[in-house]
């Protein structure tokens, strides 16, 4: 697998830091575990946070918000100067749409197979798991039939969509297994999924979407999204 769209520099320094909300960091483990990439990216965000701490501070100071601030706007200035790295192998060795075993950080939220998830219906030729408890967020499971339009819609805060199996396009391009899609409160998309195999995906929001058309709006409180 080679995926074609990576975590945004600043997820990967967040989540790096330990910064993210815990259903933004679900899904960036998730994208972690098959992309090789990021994973060589993460290392270098690793190091250079641990070398500026070092450098600006003694370790068991307690960082104030100014400082975690500066400290990431740090991290992401040296990690643009780092040539990309080789990338390790990836770690799955099963094909990633043949296999029926989730990735290992879905686990604990969805079980660990494609064959035993309980999907519930949300919209004609939509279904969904929504994980209970994750934190203020929310975590889910989309299965989106093939050809399908979703609404046009923006975003509140934070939406990262990891694809598991089948494709999307939208105007940001082609999204097909093992990318991951970070998108923030500028972008309005709608995604439609390709023909022939149903989309599924797993996506986190740490804010409610927002949708320009009447009847999404409408229906929003009732898909609670």
């Amino acid at each position: 697998m080679n995926p074609h769209h990576h975590l945004d520099p600043s997820t990967m320094v967040s989540y790096a830091a330990g910064a993210l909300a815990v259903e933004v960091a679900i899904v960036a483990a998730t994208h972690l575990e098959t992309c090789a990439h990021c994973r060589a990216r993460l290392q270098e965000a690793e190091r250079i946070g641990g070398q500026l701490i070092e450098h600006q501070q003694p370790a068991s100071a307690v960082m104030a918000e100014g400082q975690r601030a500066a400290l990431r706007d740090a991290m992401l200035r040296h990690l643009d100067d780092v040539p990309p790295a080789t990338p390790s192998p990836p770690v799955r060795v099963a094909p990633y749409e043949a296999d029926d075993r989730l990735p290992a950080p879905l686990h604990p939220y969805f079980g660990t197979s494609y064959r035993a998830l309980k999907w519930r219906w949300m919209a004609p030729g939509v279904h969904c798991i929504r994980a209970p408890g994750t934190g203020t967020g929310t975590l889910l499971m989309l299965k989106i039939g093939p050809g399908r339009s979703m609404p046009v819609h923006s975003h509140g805060g934070t939406e990262l969509t990891q694809i598991l199996r089948g494709a999307y396009h939208d105007a940001l391009g082609h999204f097909a297994p093992g990318d991951v899609a970070d998108l923030d409160s500028e972008v309005e998309h709608q995604p439609v999924t390709v023909p022939g195999t149903a989309c599924i995906c797993v996506s986190a929001l740490d804010a409610p979407l927002r949708f320009p058309g009447w009847l999404a709006r409408r229906l929003q409180p009732l898909f609670k999204l």
